[in-house]
């Protein structure tokens, strides 16, 4: 005969298995939030990979371009 006992006694694991899936869960929601950048410059970049891209873009001229390359030397 089983005893109830037993029975609960396994049952009592599959909350670690839920409590695991959770954490699993925010993480991914943490990571993905942080990927997008969540309203925050990205911080990877580099100063001067930046400034390249603005001059490539047109968004500043030659003349900026190379004061803020001084700046940042």
């Amino acid at each position: 005969m089983h005893s109830i006992n037993g029975f609960m006694g396994g049952m009592g694991w599959f909350w670690i298995f839920g409590l695991i899936g959770l954490i699993i869960v925010v993480w991914l929601f943490i990571r993905t939030f942080n990927q997008n950048g969540g309203g925050q410059s990205l911080p990877n970049k580099k100063a001067m990979d930046i400034l390249n891209e603005r001059y490539a873009r047109g968004d500043i001229d030659k003349a900026e371009f190379e004061e803020k390359k001084k700046d940042l030397e």
